[in-house]
């Protein structure tokens, strides 16, 4: 079944890819306070994250080596959990090169096998891979990752005509196709200059910009300009009428114009604080008819 094509309401899933000293951390926090509300950082660069702490408020979750899956994935739920409108993860090029991260894993569990053979290891490892895209892809909140590149030196004229060696960044130190994941990448250079490798917004083709708070207000826009994403579905209210105790009650309760903007954990125990209340306003009923009538029973004294 084919449905007509409607833009909707997102969430930024950004990259931001530069080699040492471009500015991407710098970058990253200026972007998320632009989009507004708490912003949150994993911070695989031993703290580095806390010298910016004067640009913006914002809260640091420190991972140390070894950089695992799991300590990533923690972080991004803990960060939901907590109602953070921005997680910057700085950086994710640790969880792929870096100590513990998945190209050690891969040599660890190729070493120990018989066969030496890194298909094994590969096999082994890729679903901890999918699973960090997947938390990143369908996580509540912006997602802006930095990833760092392999730094060469090239030479080029300056402005006098001479040939100086100037610092340029290779391919992001991540998985390949990586970049394939994000709505939009941006290129630092040593100058602080972005490009876009990739931007399905269009808001900056052909365009050599320094990040800002403004850019962060721009991809707001465009991110806010779809439809509303309805929070919860026509399934989940009905697998959760299925626990309901009385249907109709419920039904009358779910006319209530809010319902549709409610997770399903909202709306859950929004029906259980309504079971509930039913069921007292039910006992107070009886209880009023037993009182009522027994003082129906009760002689009349002249």
């Amino acid at each position: 079944m084919f449905n007509k094509a409607v833009k909707k309401k997102a969430k930024l899933r950004l990259g931001i890819v530069g080699s040492a000293g471009s500015g991407k951390s710098y970058s990253s926090l200026l972007i998320a306070k632009g989009l507004g509300g708490k912003i949150a950082v994993i911070d695989t660069e031993n703290g580095s994250a806390n010298l910016y702490a004067d640009l913006c408020e914002y809260d640091v979750c420190t991972i140390k080596a070894p950089y695992t899956m799991q300590k990533y994935l923690e972080a991004i739920k803990s960060a939901e959990k907590l109602g953070y409108n921005t997680i910057i993860i700085d950086s994710l090029s640790h969880a792929w090169a870096g100590e513990g991260g998945l190209l050690e894993q891969v040599d660890k569990i190729s070493q120990s096998s018989q066969a030496r053979n890194s298909y094994t290891a590969w096999r082994s490892v890729t679903p901890q891979h999918n699973h960090l895209i997947d938390a990143m892809l369908t996580s509540s909140c912006h997602i802006i990752a930095t990833m760092r590149t392999k730094t060469d030196y090239v030479m080029q004229e300056n402005e006098k005509g001479k040939q100086m060696p100037v610092k340029v960044g290779l391919a992001p130190i991540q998985r390949e196709g990586m970049d394939y994941e994000f709505t939009v990448v941006f290129d630092i250079d040593a100058k602080h200059n972005a490009i876009t490798s990739k931007d399905r917004t269009s808001l900056f083709d052909n365009l050599i910009f320094t990040p800002s708070e403004e850019t962060g207000e721009m991809l707001l826009q465009w991110l806010e300009s779809g439809e509303e994403e309805p929070l919860i579905t026509s399934e989940q209210i009905a697998e959760m009428e299925d626990l309901a105790i009385d249907k109709i009650k419920l039904a009358q309760f779910y006319r209530v114009e809010s319902i549709n903007k409610l997770t399903k954990e909202q709306a859950q125990e929004a029906i259980d604080k309504k079971i509930e209340k039913l069921i007292k306003e039910k006992e107070a009923e009886i209880n009023n008819r037993t009182t009522f009538e027994g003082a129906m029973d009760e002689p009349i004294n002249n």
